[in-house]
């Protein structure tokens, strides 16, 4: 190729190298740059007269210059360079300054002038951004920006393979699935990421927060390993739900349900350390929410019993093998039936029929209790229109469950089964333990008032076992008074119990409320409240808790025994 060919293809090249937008640069064997065309300049914010004849570090971070100066003196004495012809991702610097990612594969030959140096750069910015954006997913909460699950077990795992003692809490959070019904799945999104921003600045930068999805979240507490550390801790939390979250116009209630596990003497390994703080949390949910308990051992076995008692009743539900019966409420002085209290009964297809003792602990406090506590007050409400007609003259109890109590949706729930079936709302009594009422005082009292406006009756079941104050009786808009059956079984033979008996009545009588005595059944004890002036009564003194079936042919017959 003779020169005038020589300096055609040089001046193709040059046209070739503008033209790209590929970054180009060579530098000669001291480091300065001999050639950088249009697109390097745009990359790095200089024009060609700033670049050409400065050395090539204006383009390298300081800190790695003379690492870079060092490579290039051993290229330049005839050392074979390392990475010569390879891609490489490092760290490159723009005339402000500014630190961004590039691609640069580096080539060496001898030119005119000696040795020579080159490279073609490429920024990849944007693929450091995906691969980072793809490296949050696999470890974020997209929707809180929190660790998510794989995350959150690498961190547990990683402590505890080092032999560091952690603290695993698991917290799910109570009311949120009625947020969500009643508000919407925005305004629930809402309130996960208002959680999400509560925890981590209540608990400090040491603990590793986490939302495992839904309404879980779950917390790691690095080198803590004392109970009474645990316990400090879960009380903070617990009395952080107790504050209402504030989103716009809304004020929203929220409680919190806590299992907590200790590692490793809980777990050794990540999983095991998270499923011993899950049966912790199913514990503290069936002891009736807003509490934390702490794993122990036994809890493993009870809670794979529970949740098979539970598959089962999901199942009793949709095969139609729950049914209520009807046990009558009446009148001491005149035996005049004046209502009944709905009974929930299992029709298991093997084991007969089973009483709730068989199966309500697995289900009180569970999310399958709103279904079934759902389908209760829909049969009592329509039990309520059969046997009233047009009369409106005998009301139907119906016991409510803790989750379904607590839902924030009830009283819509509630107005909507009375008008759906056309009773009259005084037709329809709800029955709450005084323990499920007091847990929550104040958002009690808000639910308990509203459907006292709907018009339903609230009674106080099992009263006198739990812990509520006397005093409690005219705060809470009550109209029942239900005293416990342990009370009326010694009436006759112990006169603690009869004096605590005369003084409930006295005192519900004082208060305007109806007075029922559970769990009549001898002549006795029926003499006994009659002296004392208890107004009414039910028990196997005038009959068992009875089928749909057999209440219409009950109501005829004791009317005519009445009448005879």
């Amino acid at each position: 190729m003779d020169a005038s060919e020589e300096l055609e293809v040089e001046d193709i090249t040059r046209q070739f190298a503008e033209a790209t937008n590929l970054s180009l640069i060579s530098v000669d064997s001291h480091g300065d740059i001999e050639f950088v065309n249009r697109s390097a300049c745009l990359l790095f914010g200089y024009t060609k007269g700033e670049m050409l004849g400065r050395p090539i570090t204006i383009i390298v971070p300081e800190r790695m210059r003379s690492a870079h100066m060092a490579g290039l003196a051993r290229a330049a004495s005839g050392e074979t360079p390392n990475l010569g012809g390879k891609s490489v991702e490092v760290p490159a610097v723009k005339k402000d300054g500014s630190e961004f990612p590039i691609e640069i594969t580096l080539s060496v030959w001898k030119g005119r002038s000696g040795f020579c140096a080159g490279a073609i750069i490429k920024d990849i910015s944007e693929r450091r951004e995906r691969d980072n954006r793809l490296m949050r997913l696999a470890s974020q909460d997209t929707l809180t920006g929190l660790h998510n699950r794989h995350q959150f077990l690498d961190e547990v795992g990683g402590r505890l393979s080092s032999g560091e003692s952690v603290t695993v809490i698991l917290i799910d959070l109570d009311g949120f699935k009625e947020v969500n019904d009643t508000h919407g799945h925005a305004t629930g999104d809402a309130l996960l990421q208002a959680v999400g921003v509560r925890l981590p600045y209540l608990l400090g930068s040491d603990a590793i927060v986490s939302r495992l999805g839904g309404d879980e979240f779950a917390i790691l507490l690095p080198g803590i390993g004392d109970p009474l550390k645990v316990h400090e801790e879960a009380g903070r939390i617990l009395d952080a739900f107790r504050k209402p979250f504030q989103l716009g116009g809304l004020v929203l209630d929220l409680g919190a349900s806590i299992g907590v596990a200790i590692g490793p003497s809980h777990g050794r390994e990540a999983d095991e350390l998270v499923a011993s703080a899950d049966f912790a949390l199913y514990r503290a949910k069936d002891t009736g929410g807003g509490c934390w308990r702490l794993f122990d051992h036994s809890m493993r076995s009870e809670a794979r019993a529970r949740r098979e008692m539970r598959d089962a009743l999901r199942r009793a539900l949709g095969n139609g093998e729950l049914r209520l019966y009807y046990q009558p409420q009446l009148r001491l002085a005149t035996q005049e039936v004046i209502g009944f209290e709905a009974l929930i009964r299992w029709h298991h297809p093997e084991r007969g029929v089973l009483a709730p003792g068989a199966f309500l602990p697995a289900l009180e406090r569970s999310a399958l209790a709103l279904e079934i506590g759902s389908w209760t007050l829909d049969e009592a409400c329509r039990m309520a229109a059969v046997v009233n007609g047009r009369c409106n003259r005998y009301k139907i109890g119906v016991n409510l469950f803790p989750t379904q109590f607590r839902a924030l949706n009830f009283p819509d729930r509630v107005a909507e089964a009375v008008t759906r079936h056309d009773i009259a709302p005084e037709c329809l009594e709800l029955e709450v333990t005084e323990d499920v009422a007091l847990a929550d005082d104040e958002r009690s009292m808000r639910t308990l008032a509203r459907l006292r406006e709907i018009g339903v009756g609230i009674a106080f079941d099992d009263f006198g076992t739990g812990f509520a104050s006397l005093s409690s009786l005219q705060r809470f808009p009550l109209t029942t008074l239900k005293i416990d059956r342990g009370f009326i079984r010694d009436i006759v033979t112990k006169p603690s119990d009869a004096a605590i008996v005369k003084a409930l009545v006295a005192m519900s009588r004082d208060l305007g409320l109806e007075t029922i005595a559970e769990g009549i059944e001898t002549v006795e004890q029926e003499a006994a409240l009659k002296a004392m002036g208890c107004p009414a009564g039910q028990g196997y003194r005038y009959a068992r808790p009875m089928r749909e079936a057999d209440v219409g042919p009950y109501l005829f017959g004791l009317k005519h025994a009445l009448e005879a």
